[in-house]
């Protein structure tokens, strides 16, 4: 079994920025991609970025520019790097890992929320 964890979220003005992190742990597993997702309130999840084995990355075309997904191998973790975050950014943030088999394993979400 394969365990997510985030940390880095939490409360923030307009134009700054957070750091998420999601650690992998458990069972060892063949990585596809890791990626994070988002979900704000009466919303559906959404994909935020996404970074493959190949250091391939996706971004949705709303954080374009603004957020920056890495990974440490090593440490079976990756990163967002989240700058000028705007109150639309407010959701909680979900670590994805899917697997060579397509499996799926989640986070449990942080919540980041932008306000003055």
């Amino acid at each position: 079994q394969v365990q997510l964890v985030e940390s880095g979220g939490g409360l923030v003005q307009p134009g700054g920025s957070l750091r998420l992190s999601c650690a992998a742990s458990g069972s060892s597993v063949s990585i596809r991609v890791m990626g994070w997702y988002r979900q704000a309130p009466g919303k559906e999840r959404e994909l935020v970025a996404s970074i493959t084995s190949g250091d391939s990355t996706n971004y949705a075309d709303s954080v374009k520019g603004r957020f920056t997904i890495s990974r440490d191998n090593a440490q079976n973790t990756v990163y967002l790097q989240m700058n000028s975050l705007k109150p639309e950014d407010t959701a909680v943030y979900y670590c994805n890992l899917r697997s060579s088999f397509f499996i799926n394993y989640w986070g449990k979400g942080t919540l980041v929320t932008v306000s003055s």
